[in-house]
């Protein structure tokens, strides 16, 4: 009589079904991966979004200048124009007609807020010019142009 093995049929009696894999799954990891990764995006760009002024996160390329005597205060309002001449204020992009009403509401708030023009390097004069009219239009006449200082610092 024939004995069969614990699959219940002629199957091959040397393989075991208690036997360790010698494999590694590597599946369940790389969805891990992938979640952590989409993590991670999202969170950046919120961090991104959120930022408020000078330290909002965006990229602006400023032209070099000498020693930087203009510091930001608590009360200063600083505008990144982009290299694309996109308008950014407290790290959102913004349209002229909003950063107009942005300009009156804080001459509103506080007719000394000093104006920080920080423009990348490849926009056009006549952008900055724009941001700094817009500016005294609505009554703010401290302005100044944010420059990177020589040293490094």
């Amino acid at each position: 009589m024939a004995m069969s093995g614990p699959s219940g049929g002629g199957g091959d009696p040397t393989q075991d079904d208690g036997a360790v894999f010698s494999e590694i799954n590597i599946t369940p990891l790389t969805d891990i991966f992938l979640v952590l990764l989409i993590i991670f995006m999202v969170t950046s760009s919120v961090i991104v979004n959120q930022g408020a002024g000078t330290k909002a996160g965006l990229k602006v390329n400023l032209p070099q200048g000498g020693q930087s005597d203009v510091n930001a205060a608590g009360t200063d309002l600083a505008v990144a124009v982009l290299a694309d001449g996109q308008l950014v204020l407290g790290g959102a992009v913004v349209s002229a007609e909003e950063l107009k009403q942005a300009f009156i509401d804080t001459k509103a708030k506080s007719p000394d807020t000093l104006v920080i023009v920080q423009a990348d390097e490849g926009v056009p004069h006549g952008k900055v010019v724009e941001v700094m009219e817009l500016a005294k239009a609505a009554g703010l006449g401290q302005l100044a142009i944010g420059v990177r200082d020589v040293s490094g610092r």
